[in-house]
């Protein structure tokens, strides 16, 4: 099974899922991310998920057109603009829409360093289970 999380940027919360992803699923299906307008994967996401145990410094940010000859199976939706403008060529895959809570905007409000990774730490988990209950049907 091939799956793609995809987001805007693909720096915080599509490339959460893939690291998820990544461990959770590993030898059930081949994750990706990417992003329809990406940027760099954000420091504080890198953080957070090594706090977690899980390594995401080598990703990098993909634009969703890197996997436009890619059949994936299941393409999951993490934010409402990607969702939006989802490309129409992924084809034949399922589409599922999950959206979270963006941790940089969140973090703007934050008045402590702490503060601000909590905001990442939440969603983080909240990731993790979503993606925890993928092939289990708890979408």
């Amino acid at each position: 099974m091939k799956i793609l999380f995809l987001c805007t940027g693909n720096s915080c919360r599509s490339q959460m899922a893939e690291g998820w992803g990544k461990k959770l699923l590993s030898g059930k299906a081949e994750v990706f991310s990417a992003g329809t307008n990406p940027g760099t994967v954000d420091p504080q996401a890198i953080k957070v998920m090594a706090e977690a145990g899980v390594d995401i410094s080598g990703h990098r940010s993909k634009h969703a057109s890197e996997f436009k000859d890619v059949a994936f199976d299941l393409v999951v939706t993490v934010c409402d603009k990607a969702r939006e403008s989802c490309p129409v060529w992924f084809g034949k895959a399922e589409k599922l829409h999950k959206s979270f809570e963006d941790p940089p905007h969140l973090a703007k409000e934050a008045r402590s360093e702490e503060e601000a990774l909590a905001h990442y730490r939440r969603v983080r988990d909240e990731i993790r289970d979503f993606v925890a209950g993928l092939l289990k049907g708890d979408k």
